[in-house]
């Protein structure tokens, strides 16, 4: 495909006016849902190549969700896409003061391989929904599921409505010497970092949802087997590579051993004795991320786990104890099934510890105490999250989900999307019946009584 050319189609199939018609873009909708249900299989089949993923859980996390944002924006566009009245100043009288969504014109989506299909149609179910154009980028290092997602998005849309660039660095390089209206970037920092630069050449507005160490907070009060249950679950989801992953755990330290035991306990429930035979359990995406989190792996700290097969590029479910800040799992986002456990003194410590660090994607934590709640999610800055939970804020349409600082900028889902991927015009509406005369010069003492009458 001819990036360029492309391009200049999408602007023009724009501005034809067509992806303004809301039936126009709820057609195409329905028809991505109809779709996705019959490629259903082979969607879980790509998912099981890529990052062996069972069926269950590429239903659970992707495809079930994706077709969950569909259904949301089917039933409310309509709605979002109407102008709304808002109050006029009496300083203005007469006219009609109203907002009115418009979409940004043709966007780039540029998403990762951890969740290829979740990732990438979900910000373009928001994009579809707001009347824009697309051009899609899925990852090279999910092939297989950037394959299905070519081939569903072809079945879906005209080349000039969505089109799907594939590929490596050259291509990502070349989408983005382009001038698009607005990018959305879903990934690394590093990426992240070069995807800004290109967009600040440009002016062009962008979202990024990054990631970070997310921290998992639990205090002396918490449930812990209902805890140990969540956090697993949460944690090796997609064998680790979650970009809301709890990264580590802060925890009492008088509840440490309860917890990893709990942990353990949960763990072989969970995955089996062992984890690396259980044909449910994922792997890793790649060689290279295979050797990372390996290097990462100090055996002084293992309290369970820490066996890895790099034929299949697969590490078991690995708890790390007596882990500190200073070491080099804590260095960077571990994007893996390590779970280091850190441990505090008193809760006094918690936020102080926090808060000078960077500001994560998501932040949990596990109490009974409402103060402790409180005052956690409260001063700490974080993108989203959870209370006595993981990952489950990110899987709803009734809420915005977005990174904060160094963990992106923006956020998508629901409402919230369908803003992302518009502008919203305000307009005044001004009469021509009549024209109230103080506006003008010459000033006069009346106009200026009046004047202080109306703003204030």
């Amino acid at each position: 495909m001819n990036i360029t050319e492309n391009l200049e189609q999408q602007r023009s199939f724009f501005r034809t006016g067509k992806t303004l018609d809301v039936s126009f873009r709820l057609a195409h909708l329905k028809r991505l849902a109809a779709v996705i249900k019959e490629r259903e299989t082979d969607i879980a089949d790509a998912l099981q190549k890529d990052l062996g993923k069972s069926s269950y859980e590429s239903y659970m996390c992707e495809t079930g969700l994706v077709l969950s944002e569909i259904s949301y924006m089917v039933r409310h566009t309509r709605r979002f896409a109407k102008e709304k009245r808002v109050r006029t100043p009496l300083a203005q009288f007469a006219s009609r003061s109203y907002q009115k969504p418009s979409p940004y014109g043709t966007v780039l989506i540029m998403s990762p391989w951890n969740y290829p299909l979740l990732l990438t149609l979900d910000p373009l179910v928001d994009a579809v929904a707001a009347g824009n154009t697309a051009v899609v980028k899925p990852s090279a290092y999910s092939p297989e599921t950037s394959r299905v997602v070519s081939e569903i998005i072809a079945e879906c849309f005209p080349q000039e409505y969505v089109a799907v660039v594939t590929g490596g660095r050259e291509e990502n390089q070349a989408l983005l010497s382009q001038k698009f209206d607005f990018v959305f970037f879903t990934g690394s920092k590093a990426v992240g970092h070069e995807v800004l630069r290109h967009t600040a050449e440009t002016l062009t507005p962008a979202v990024l949802e990054l990631g970070g160490k997310s921290p998992c907070i639990v205090d002396s009060s918490a449930k812990i087997s209902l805890a140990a249950k969540r956090i697993v679950f949460g944690k090796f989801l997609n064998c680790g590579q979650t970009c809301v992953a709890p990264d580590y755990i802060l925890c009492d330290r008088s509840i440490r051993d309860e917890l990893i035991s709990a942990i353990i306990s949960e763990i072989q429930k969970q995955f089996g004795v062992s984890p690396l035979e259980n044909p449910d359990y994922g792997k890793i995406i790649s060689e290279k991320h295979f050797n990372r989190l390996v290097g990462l792996i100090d055996s002084k700290n293992v309290v369970f786990g820490g066996d890895a097969d790099a034929a299949s590029c697969r590490i078991s479910p690995t708890v790390l104890s007596d882990v500190s800040f200073s070491d080099a799992v804590m260095q960077e986002e571990i994007f893996g099934p390590l779970l280091p456990v850190l441990t505090y003194d008193s809760f006094s410590e918690v936020v102080p510890l926090l808060e000078g660090r960077e500001k994560p994607l998501a932040l949990y934590i596990f109490s009974e105490d409402k103060s402790h709640i409180r005052e956690v999610t409260e001063r700490l800055s974080f993108g989203g999250g959870c209370v006595n939970d993981v990952v489950i804020h990110l899987a709803t349409s009734e809420m915005g989900f977005g990174g904060v600082g160094e963990s992106g900028m923006g956020s998508y889902h629901g409402k919230t999307g369908f803003d992302t991927f518009s502008h919203t015009k305000s307009i005044v509406d001004k009469k021509t019946w009549m024209d109230l005369p103080m506006r003008y010069q010459p000033y006069k003492a009346l106009y200026s009584r009046l004047l202080h009458i109306f703003l204030r």
